[in-house]
């Protein structure tokens, strides 16, 4: 299982600052959304320039004008983009297909999908999926999502090839309820990012993961 450390609500400055803290404990760093919205492009090239060695995740969340954002997103150093699996199949097919003309890779996110579109989606072999519970669910329900909500996204999988994310307000707490969904990617920000000490969080964080090597369905 690879850790992403999802980077969002920060400056540039700020979000590459805790990444640096925390760089030996994650695989791949996610430049996440709202760093994105507000700085642009320039966020995915700053990241690439620090870290030329790590895999970058540029968490766009395309929903229409694929071509040109995900050439975007590659151009810049990004070395997967993602789209939300709500989008038209047009769209889906052409971040596929960038991706593809790139050599990166596409993640869809799963946030909302309904089975008629899950199915549309099952013919993309090469993509990630990531099962998510949004920020705003769980910032009204005032709680973290459970193993049970992530399991239920899940579950429509299946034994299919895709390697499957998760996200969504993971920590450590509920770190053990999740490991029998065998994910190939935990995307983790705040119960790093807002730890008291973000060091000490994601070597805890990464020690679990490795005493479960062997857990990932694709391991």
């Amino acid at each position: 299982m690879k850790i992403q450390l999802a980077l969002d609500r920060m400056t540039i400055t700020e979000a590459i600052h805790m990444a640096e803290q925390v760089d030996f404990y994650v695989d791949w760093i996610e430049v996440g959304t709202s760093l994105i919205k507000e700085f642009g492009m320039e966020s995915v090239r700053a990241f690439r320039s620090r870290f030329p060695d790590k895999f970058i995740v540029a968490d766009v969340k395309t929903v229409d004008n694929a071509a040109y954002e995900f050439d975007m997103c590659f151009s810049a150093g990004a070395d997967a983009a993602t789209v939300m699996g709500t989008s038209s199949p047009a769209t889906i097919e052409t971040c596929v297909e960038m991706g593809g003309r790139h050599g990166r890779q596409v993640m869809i996110d799963l946030l909302h999908t309904t089975e008629t579109q899950w199915k549309a989606l099952i013919q993309y072999k090469e993509a990630i999926f990531c099962a998510h519970v949004s920020k705003d669910q769980q910032e009204m329900g005032k709680q973290q999502p459970s193993a049970d909500q992530l399991h239920s996204i899940v579950k429509r999988f299946g034994g299919l090839e895709q390697k499957i994310a998760l996200a969504g307000g993971i920590n450590l707490d509920s770190l053990p309820a999740l490991i029998p969904i065998r994910p190939d990617i935990l995307i983790i920000g705040s119960a790093i990012t807002k730890a008291f000490d973000p060091v000490v969080a994601a070597r805890t964080i990464k020690e679990f993961v490795i005493s479960c090597k062997g857990e990932s369905r694709h391991e």
